[in-house]
């Protein structure tokens, strides 16, 4: 009888964990975002972007929200290590992914590699949080910056959201903090709702 009222305490008061995986190519701030959610959750005292260094396979954070647990895999986005990343699609609840608004040239690098995540059958329907990040950067004169909406609308022609009902791009800076929080707080409301459906 007590293994009973135990398992159905246990049950009621335990926190559900979700595993986010942060993707993108190379040098669009992954890590950068990953440190800004440590601040944000209490896990880091302090922001230092001097001491971020680029990913060389994988970086994991574990977050306490008062709605659940959050794992955080932010994994390498250098081309030879985008091989791996297949490997942790099976486990993800969902994706975050990061892409450079200071580095236009770059957007086609990103638009092709998301294209080729979100199409890997592991991730049909995981809910897709695209990041837009660096908006501190946008319209500071820089010729090579574009906007969120700009992203936005290559995203819709390329048709890359048509296996995921649950997504959405939203723009912020992950060096002046601002964005990621929010974003962070959408992934667990869809991933609540997503696992409600399941």
């Amino acid at each position: 009888m007590f293994s009973l009222l135990y398992g159905f305490w246990q049950k009621m008061f335990e926190r559900v964990e979700y595993r986010v995986l942060i993707l993108g190519v190379d040098q669009v701030g992954k890590t950068t975002v990953l440190e800004r959610i440590k601040v944000d959750y209490k896990i880091a005292a302090s922001f230092r972007p001097s001491t971020i260094l680029p990913t060389v396979g994988l970086n994991i954070a574990r977050v306490e929200d008062p709605a659940c647990r959050l794992v955080f895999w932010d994994l390498g986005g250098q081309a030879g290590l985008r091989s791996i990343w297949d490997k942790y699609y099976r486990e993800a609840d969902s994706v975050l992914f990061v892409v450079d608004c200071s580095e236009e040239d770059r957007l086609a690098e990103s638009m092709e590699v998301m294209e080729e995540c979100l199409s890997n059958n592991d991730l049909v329907g995981v809910p897709v949080l695209v990041f837009a990040n660096k908006q501190d950067l946008v319209n500071t004169g820089k010729a090579t910056t574009f906007s969120m909406e700009t992203l936005g609308s290559r995203i819709m022609e390329r048709g890359l959201f048509e296996s995921h009902s649950i997504h959405h791009v939203t723009g912020g800076s992950a060096y002046e903090g601002f964005g990621v929080k929010e974003g962070v707080q959408w992934l667990i409301k869809t991933m609540k709702t997503n696992q409600i459906k399941v």
